[in-house]
């Protein structure tokens, strides 16, 4: 019923005036509240279904600053809605109203069901292009929830946790793929958030030593129609459609809200054993894909939530090449960028961060190809609205906040170039390292950069060590057991004919292409993915270990298992004897940065003393007994060298401004294939170490080593001495 169209006097409406925020559907006793942003739509329906399914439509009638709202009365806690726009149909535009469609709320705080692939999704008559679709999509539609955000958050109320970035180990994890195979869990909650947060991972994740999880995208997401064509499924969730919503597949209680409660019961979980959790976040495209995909959410309602071409001041007309098909611009390979730059998608995916810090709890966020995000106009700006706003925003500002610092463009690699408080990953610590271990590289030089933290990314921004984000693999490209198993990629079951996934694997098989009984061979495999797991562990910045790793974890070659929602990817907990030794060395290597202040320092090195009269906090070590020259760094065959850090004293003060005292480290990495003798430095410091972890057979952990002495360190090893006394 429309303002002034009453047929009786003391009549009721049934839609209620509302009010047009908070944006979404806010549930109370009384009454529910449906706002959503549709600025140029000129009718809009709440769309209400019973348990059976049937559809009741409530026009909103309310229009304020381009919000639609309206209070529905006696709206339970639990029922499913969506939302019809009508309007326009000029896609040039940007106008792609068409009321057939029923649409999730971009603000819906949980989705029940899923989407089911067929011609009824598409906002355009697929023979057609041109035309609207006059197919009602509802059948083929999940629903938005309406949810009680009501929750038990204990007597303190949960705080954050807020552990500082230098204290930080990152440990990158599926939420299905991590329990599904767990047999110490129930079944019936393996593969669920209940499932991660559960005792038995909590406390394998507390005795390996990880301080945080990062999640990858559990956004609410919506699998590739093609993918479904194959048999496959989208596995990783790159493909978010609801950016307040918690995956409902990975809820084991129901879809009618049960899943937030279950997701804040993980996170509650975690933070009672001090773990923090990271969300990987996908705001740079959405589901619907490029301007022949599907009408979800955002299309039907305002499609200028993408950056699309001819949108900007430079270019105000769509090129005359410009076709239906080709409207949008696209920098990150799924079809659409997200407009970032416009007031209302800036607005939601500022508004989601902080839905997810306040009302979630959890700890902070990994943006994927923020590159995507920042651009004003088509350039990279990082001073732009999204950066500059995150960083003054005082619930966001101090959350953690990890950059994918590049996007599927050519010109949105950006490593090095994010502004405090940002944090990156740093991918070129992988590919240095990575080359190292296999005898290649561009020399010692590039190397010992990395290990110190890579001042050259990030020092001369006001940045700390912190700001890189050390990791040798990630749930993109080869686990580390397959990093030196294959020299390529076996994608074949994907489908695309092992085209897909990058061919720049820097990896090495040793010998046999895949798995293999040769004990020689297993033993350097074992070998060389310890001395990558060690030396990530001993560098400076924060570690980030892809779960599983630690165990040996394999996806049989698959460089790029997004689709591979089988033992593919989730990690298999049957013990593997062959691997088990690489679980102890990261436990160890974790404890004993856990312990060390000195392997996870806050300020840069300096070369030279911090204290009058002492040593360096950091030399670097000839393996001929003397420090590196000049002439050393530029040896393209030197595979060999030693990094002294100094615990006596620390260059950073501690927390009343107290002088630090810890051991001192050296650690010996040989990435040539030859034994090398190595004699250790005389000095006036540190007189005697003794190994504390090697994977060299001449060097076990407990020998003693004495400055002056010389001892054998074998082809392919790393020996970490720490200061005797």
């Amino acid at each position: 019923m429309a303002p002034g169209q009453w047929t009786e006097r003391d009549q009721r409406a049934e839609v209620w005036p509302g009010r047009g925020w908070p944006l979404g559907a806010t549930w109370s006793e009384e009454s529910t509240n449906f706002a959503v942003s549709a600025p140029e739509a000129t009718a809009l329906w709440v769309c209400l279904f019973d348990d059976d399914g049937t559809e009741t439509r409530h026009q909103l009638t309310e229009h304020t600053l381009g919000i639609w709202h309206g209070a529905i009365p006696g709206v339970a806690r639990g029922t499913r809605y969506g939302y019809r726009a009508d309007g326009p149909w000029q896609p040039s535009r940007g106008l792609r109203f068409n009321a057939n469609k029923l649409l999730l709320d971009p603000y819906g705080r949980a989705v029940s069901g899923a989407v089911v692939p067929g011609p009824e999704i598409f906002g355009y008559d697929l023979e057609h292009p041109e035309s609207p679709s006059t197919q009602d999509s509802a059948p083929s539609m999940p629903r938005s929830v309406v949810v009680d955000n009501a929750f038990d958050w204990g007597p303190d109320g949960d705080p954050p946790q807020r552990r500082r970035w230098r204290d930080t180990v990152v440990y990158e994890v599926h939420v299905k793929g991590f329990t599904q195979l767990h047999q110490e869990i129930p079944e019936e909650l393996r593969g669920t958030y209940a499932g991660l947060g559960s005792p038995e991972v909590i406390r394998y994740l507390t005795e390996l030593g990880v301080t945080a999880v990062e999640l990858l995208p559990m956004h609410q997401y919506v699998p590739e129609p093609r993918l479904a064509d194959l048999g496959l499924t989208n596995y990783w969730g790159y493909n978010s459609i609801g950016f307040f919503a918690p995956h409902n597949a990975y809820s084991s209680s129901g879809d009618r809200g049960q899943q937030v409660t279950e997701f804040k019961q993980m996170v509650k979980n975690f933070h009672e054993a001090g773990i923090e959790v990271i969300l990987d976040v996908v705001y740079n495209h959405t589901a619907e894909a490029g301007a022949l995909g599907p009408t979800l959410s955002f299309r039907g309602l305002d499609d200028l939530f993408y950056h699309r071409v001819g949108q900007t001041e430079e270019e105000d007309e769509l090129p005359a090449h410009a076709r239906f098909d080709d409207t949008y611009w696209d920098v990150t390979g799924c079809g659409n960028t997200v407009a970032a730059a416009n007031p209302q998608a800036l607005r939601l995916i500022l508004d989601s961060l902080r839905y997810w810090v306040n009302e979630m709890h959890v700890d902070g966020f990994r943006f994927d190809l923020l590159s995507a995000l920042t651009r004003s106009g088509y350039e990279v700006d990082m001073s732009g609205h999204l950066l500059t706003t995150i960083g003054q925003d005082p619930a966001l500002r101090h959350a953690k906040l990890i950059a994918e610092p590049w996007d599927a463009s050519g010109d949105g690699y950006k490593v090095g170039e994010y502004p405090p408080p940002w944090v990156e990953w740093n991918d070129q610590f992988r590919d240095t390292l990575r080359d190292f271990w296999r005898g290649h590289g561009d020399g010692i030089r590039t190397v010992a950069t990395r290990l110190a933290g890579s001042s050259d990314l990030y020092a001369d921004d006001g940045r700390s060590p912190y700001a890189s984000v050390n990791f040798i693999t990630a749930h993109d490209g080869f686990t580390l057991r397959d990093l030196v198993s294959y020299e390529a990629k076996h994608n074949e079951a994907n489908g695309e004919d092992n085209a897909d996934g990058t061919d720049n694997n820097r990896s090495q098989n040793c010998g046999v292409e895949g798995e293999t009984d040769d004990p020689a061979i297993v033993e350097r495999r074992q070998r060389l993915a310890a001395n990558l797991m060690i030396t990530l562990c001993m560098s400076n910045g924060v570690p980030m270990i892809t779960a599983g790793d630690e165990r040996g974890r394999t996806q049989r070659g698959n460089n790029n298992a997004y689709s591979q929602d089988n033992e593919i990817s989730w990690v298999d907990w049957r013990p593997d004897d062959a691997w088990l030794g690489l679980w102890d060395i990261t436990k160890t290597a974790l404890k004993i940065r856990r312990e060390h202040p000195a392997l996870r320092q806050r300020h840069w090195f300096e070369g030279r003393p911090a204290i009058k009269g002492g040593p360096k906090d950091l030399a670097w070590l000839h393996p001929d007994g003397r420090e590196m020259a000049g002439d050393d760094w530029h040896d393209d065959g030197l595979k060999v060298i030693g990094m002294f850090v100094s615990g006596d004293p620390l260059r950073s003060p501690g927390p009343q401004g107290e002088q630090q005292r810890d051991a001192s480290f050296l650690i010996w990495l040989n990435g040539g294939s030859e034994d090398r003798e190595v004699t250790l430095l005389e000095n006036a410091w540190v007189q005697s170490g003794s190994a504390v972890l090697s994977t060299a057979a001449a060097v076990p952990v407990g020998t003693e080593l004495r400055a002056g002495q010389t001892f054998t360190l074998a082809a392919e090893s790393v020996v970490v001495l720490q200061q005797d006394g």
